[in-house]
């Protein structure tokens, strides 16, 4: 890679990466920097910018990292889903790119959250999770371009869209190697198997938002979530308590052993500069009082 000048401007620098690294050009997917720092890009028609979740570590008191989540707009105005906007890139044969576009600006919005510490957590489209030999070679290179170590990444997999256990765990096996971390996602909701939690061995399991959900109004469910929490726990992988809407659904899941939560009652995703770690903190706080 030919390397920047000391004269050269930040920007410059990332059409150098991008062009480089990910055979992406600025001027031709649109990756713009705003007057906030954060960048966007009009890929394909689509408006992309990045939003954050904050996930938070009640036990530490602090927060472990944040949800990265595509938010495209179609002409900055009429907000659409990520999966209508990759369903399109796809059925235009832009898939691969239109995913390198969508991590690039994951990336580069993550550094104005926390430059040095903080994990990112990603979601892989499935039909790019074995890509890793080669669409993730790529990813690898701008992450350190831009200073942040596969080990602050962490991969999620939404286990109900990958059918084939092979197939999965060749792909996991590839990322861990490369000091990626693993999340499964979803789990627990209608295509789980259970026996994926020691075949894996991911570092964190999310549950499926309807569980806790289910749990504030089931009495069976709320029974059930302590076991299940603890079987994660006792498989070496920690617990992410999702889709927290309520604070009674907050107080089920302290109960239950879930120290890892996250939801639209604790924190709504927003973009970065709106996020300010002092307010996420502040909120911490309160949690930490309610455990």
């Amino acid at each position: 890679m030919t390397a920047p000048t000391s004269a050269t401007s930040p920007i410059e620098q990332l059409r150098l990466q991008l062009k480089e690294s990910l055979f992406l050009d600025l001027d031709d997917y649109g990756l713009v920097e705003q007057s906030t720092g954060e960048f966007n890009s009009p890929f394909l028609g689509v408006q992309l910018n990045t939003a954050f979740q904050p996930i938070y570590d009640i036990a530490a008191g602090d927060l472990i990292g944040h949800e990265a989540l595509l938010r495209p707009s179609l002409g900055g105005e009429l907000t659409s889903t990520p999966e209508f906007a990759f369903t399109y890139a796809e059925q235009t044969g832009k898939l691969v790119q239109f995913d390198r576009v969508a991590r690039t600006l994951h990336v580069l919005n993550f550094k104005q959250i926390y430059a040095e510490n903080g994990l990112l957590f990603l979601n892989v489209h499935p039909k790019l999770l074995v890509s890793v030999n080669t669409h993730g070679k790529v990813f690898e290179r701008i992450l350190h371009a831009n200073s942040v170590p596969t080990h602050r990444v962490v991969i999620e997999i939404k286990e109900s869209e990958i059918e084939q256990d092979k197939q999965l765990s060749e792909a996991i096996d590839n990322y861990r190697d490369r000091a990626y971390r693993i999340a499964i996602d979803g789990f627990g909701g209608k295509k789980s198997h259970i026996d994926r939690l020691w075949k894996l061995s991911p570092d964190f399991v999310k549950l499926d938002l309807s569980i806790i959900q289910q749990a504030e109004g089931n009495h069976r469910v709320r029974k059930i979530l302590p076991g299940l929490i603890n079987l994660i726990k006792e498989s070496g992988a920690q617990a992410i308590v999702t889709g927290i809407e309520t604070q009674t659904q907050l107080d089920i899941a302290i109960e239950s052993g879930g120290l890892f939560v996250q939801g639209y009652f604790l924190a709504r995703p927003v973009n970065a500069k709106a996020l300010q770690p002092s307010l996420a903190l502040n909120k911490l706080a309160s949690l930490n009082k309610a455990a």
